[in-house]
């Protein structure tokens, strides 16, 4: 078996392994805390604990049960009857949350956020805004940095090279959530060129016009990583003994950098990109907060504050298999850039 085979199959079993430990100990984490605030009035709430005395949860009794804590709810029916749900024990939910998964794909109801609405389909219905803008996000910035980068590291202890250092260091330093809340003063509230908010309908020239702002206070930053990393890697690789050789072989300046230089330099660079994806990804939380964007960002943020914790776990969930599905690409596209490069291969 060739040994970028062995290696993928090897980090893919990893990556499961990692993911259920890592989703499992987030839900005795969450299970811990106060229970969940479910919205409504006492019937849409006896039907969300119904739910989740279905899914194994709690269960039900009409009778009060001294050793359980205190009831989740108390009811009264119509007709008389007494509901009394009570929480199962934490390892016994565990147990039904893995049932509920593995064999419906049930990852339980939201209580709060949207109550009575399975949280799998939230988090489908929120995830394309937030992986739109910051695929807008790394289509601007991966060039810009890679041109800039370029730029500086060309043009070492030069003004070319102060400027974009400088400029670097200034976009570094100030946060997104500071750099949207000053576009959204100058570009709307003082100009209203564009929306100060994402709009709740529309055409495609409306959604167009909301992105802008989200997409430039992402790009700032993540542009300003890639140059620094360019113009490093690229500074570190001009000088170099190898390209040394070359130049005394006959090679141009252009040649030695086109050839040699900037193909050398994207070996650390370019996994750097799916790496800077996440890292945006993780970023865009507070900016889609601010700005109204229906993302899985906003959502997270939202879950915790309502303790919507059926939503808070599959939103941990696919922030988690994001996250490790990137590490996965980063590390096999070493091989893929670089040929030399064989990952898992073991020492002759």
């Amino acid at each position: 078996m060739p040994y970028i085979v062995k290696y993928s199959l090897q980090r893919i079993g990893l990556l499961i392994l990692t993911t259920f430990i890592i989703l499992s100990l987030t839900f005795f984490l969450v299970k811990m805390l106060p229970d969940a605030v479910v919205s409504g009035n006492e019937a849409a709430q006896y039907a969300f604990w119904r739910d989740q005395a279905n899914l194994g949860y709690v269960f039900e009794t009409s009778n009060t049960i001294q050793g359980y804590g205190e009831a989740v709810l108390t009811y009264q029916d119509p007709s008389g009857i007494m509901h009394i749900f009570y929480r199962e024990p934490i390892i016994r939910q565990y147990g039904a949350w893995l049932t509920g998964i593995f064999t419906s794909w049930n990852w339980g109801t939201s209580s709060a956020i949207q109550p009575g609405s399975g949280a799998m389909d939230i988090i489908w219905s929120r995830l394309g805004p937030t992986v739109i803008i910051n695929i807008f996000a790394m289509l601007i910035s991966v060039p810009l940095g890679f041109v800039f980068g370029i730029i500086a590291a060309l043009n070492k202890n030069k003004w070319p090279d102060h400027l974009i250092s400088t400029l670097v260091m200034v976009m570094i330093s100030v946060p997104s959530f500071v750099t949207i809340s000053v576009l959204m003063l100058l570009l709307s509230y003082n100009t209203s060129w564009l929306p100060s908010h994402w709009p709740s309908s529309g055409g495609a020239g409306a959604y167009a016009a909301a992105m802008v702002i989200p997409v430039l206070s992402l790009v700032f930053g993540t542009v300003a990583g890639f140059t620094r990393y360019t113009r490093a890697e690229l500074t570190e690789v001009i000088s170099s003994d190898f390209l040394l050789l070359a130049r005394t072989k006959g090679l141009t300046r252009t040649q030695c950098i086109v050839r040699h230089a900037l193909r050398n330099s994207m070996v650390p660079i370019v996994p750097m990109i799916i790496g800077e994806f996440v890292g945006i990804l993780s970023g865009s939380m507070i900016l889609e907060q601010l700005y109204s964007i229906p993302g899985i960002g906003g959502l997270f943020v939202n879950a915790i504050t309502y303790k919507d914790w059926n939503v808070l776990l599959v939103d941990m969930a696919v922030y988690t298999m994001i996250g490790l599905l990137a590490n996965l690409l980063v590390d096999l596209s070493y091989g893929i850039i670089d040929p030399r490069i064989r990952m898992g291969a073991k020492a002759a």
